[in-house]
């Protein structure tokens, strides 16, 4: 590292040098949520069950957009990593309104707020970072709700917030300046962040429920005969 301009960078707590990667260990570690994602899709498709097209994606962007932050680090990073990240809570949050209500979730229910959600993302920084915290919240509770209501669920819904309760304590107390950052650790704080997460999302992908099907136009003879 002679010659290298050696910095410590945002909330990490790594020391990292000149190069590709703002955050090595971060960025590598990014890539389990694109691995979440893959084994979301095998283990639905060992089951013969249809395979959640938008969550899978949504889970792997998670990957790809904490990568490009930690990673690159270029202006556009905070869009590219709470993009696809509002999109899971919001896709969790409607998926569980869904089961409450007792209806088929609409691809609208999430996509709209996730929209919204980049306003201030994008123009005021920090108050997206709130906004966001706002929805894991919300999205928290709905899933509570949804275990209480169902039985069969509730295992899953516990085991899910177990690892983001333990991922969560591990990683705020790894933040730079807390009792267990350490900079020059291959060990850090937020990678384990990342693992407890991704396993998290992998534990509640069987729960998540079809997509409400798309309205089928009239067929003409059904057409003719309302006339």
């Amino acid at each position: 590292m002679d010659g290298a301009v050696v910095v410590e960078r945002g909330p990490g707590c790594e020391w990292v040098a000149d190069g590709p990667l703002v955050e090595p260990v971060s960025a590598v570690t990014s890539w389990v949520f694109v691995l979440a994602a893959l084994v979301v899709v095998v283990r639905r498709r060992r089951a013969h069950r249809p395979v959640p097209v938008a969550y899978v994606a949504l889970v792997a962007g998670v990957g790809v957009g904490s990568f490009v932050q930690h990673g690159p680090d270029p202006a556009w990073s905070d869009a590219a990593h709470d993009l696809p990240l509002a999109g899971v809570l919001c896709f969790l949050a409607a998926d569980a309104a869904g089961v409450l209500s007792g209806r088929a979730r609409r691809w609208w229910w999430w996509a709209v707020p996730t929209g919204a959600l980049m306003v201030p993302v994008v123009v005021w920084p920090r108050a997206g970072d709130l906004a966001q915290v706002g929805v894991a919240v919300v999205a928290a509770l709905l899933l509570a709700w949804r275990a209480s209501r169902v039985p069969a669920e509730r295992a899953r819904v516990a085991a899910a917030c177990a690892l983001l309760a333990a991922g969560g304590t591990v990683g705020a107390l790894s933040r730079t300046g807390g009792p267990w950052c350490d900079p020059s650790s291959l060990l850090q704080g937020h990678a384990v962040w990342h693992v407890a997460a991704a396993a998290a999302l992998v534990v509640l992908a069987p729960l998540v429920t079809p997509d409400a099907p798309l309205a089928a136009p009239p067929s003409p003879g059904r057409a003719s005969m309302g006339r």
